[in-house]
């Protein structure tokens, strides 16, 4: 016998999917998102010139500097940046953005490497985004699940979208779950927020109807029973869905899910998906 949930849960389940999905989609296509993203430059200790950022620009022990021509400005922190500016070491998976008329330089470091990766908000991918397919919300894709932290963090060593990239993650624990009968498991990642978690994962709707390389879900931090709610609903796509300007990590391999998750966002429209 199979139960449905009233159609006022229903109502708020899928108005609260909407939100979701909203500001997923605008956080996305911000002035500055990732579909404003024109270039991807590794630098190194030769001095370069991009064609969409100011600046000649190198690392080295000291970390990021760029040399400003005369008439060359940049805003860093609230305050205008002339002539040589230095960046400093930063730290992995950390940046700065500086800001450059309507555009954002984005200066960050990325599997060990440092990057320069500006942003326009007139960049045509940014401009002609109209929105990522989707599964419709279904209540059958919220499983509950049990934490089982790590005696210790695990370094997880993991490839990226960027080949020859890897990028290592202190793996906390793992969630373990049932899909219709059958157990499963995902090492967890940390998250946003103090206790919260992120998984990278793929399964049998990767590269057919969802984005081939990866997808990502957020995670509440467990009760203090270990329990946590994975919304499969909300399974999203990282940048490098969209643009191959981006630096995403991979799933670990034993987060390839031997199941279809017919859940969440489908390959996007840039991508070829409908």
């Amino acid at each position: 016998m199979t139960t449905h949930a009233p159609a006022t849960d229903l109502h708020a389940f899928t108005e609260s999917w909407l939100d979701w999905y909203r500001a997923h989609e605008e956080n996305l296509a911000d002035p500055h998102g990732f579909l404003a993203v024109t270039s991807l430059n590794w630098l190194d200790e030769h001095p370069r010139r991009f064609p969409d950022a100011p600046g000649t620009w190198r690392t080295g022990p000291e970390g990021v500097i760029v040399t400003l021509d005369e008439g060359e400005e940049l805003t860093v922190a609230g305050e205008p940046v002339r002539g040589e500016h230095q960046f400093g070491v930063l730290p992995e998976r950390g940046g700065v953005e500086a800001v450059w008329g309507d555009a954002v330089i984005e200066v960050a470091k990325r599997g060990g490497h440092d990057i320069v990766r500006p942003r326009h908000p007139d960049a045509p991918l940014r401009t002609a985004f109209a929105g990522t397919p989707s599964y419709a919300p279904d209540p059958r894709w919220v499983v509950t699940g049990r934490y089982e932290p790590f005696p210790e963090p695990r370094p997880t060593t993991v490839g990226a979208a960027v080949e020859d990239l890897q990028h290592v993650y202190d793996a906390p624990g793992r969630i373990t779950f049932e899909l219709d009968g059958r157990p499963l498991a995902l090492t967890a990642f940390p998250g946003k927020g103090p206790g919260g978690l992120m998984v990278l994962f793929t399964d049998e709707t990767s590269g057919r109807t969802t984005y081939a390389a990866n997808r990502v879900l957020s995670l509440a931090p467990p009760a203090a029973d270990g329990t946590v709610v994975l919304d499969f609903n909300r399974a999203a796509n990282l940048p490098c869905a969209y643009t191959d300007l981006a630096t995403c990590p991979l799933p670990p391999a034993e987060n390839r899910l031997p199941v279809a998750i017919e859940a969440g966002l489908k390959i996007p429209r840039e991508r070829g998906g409908i």
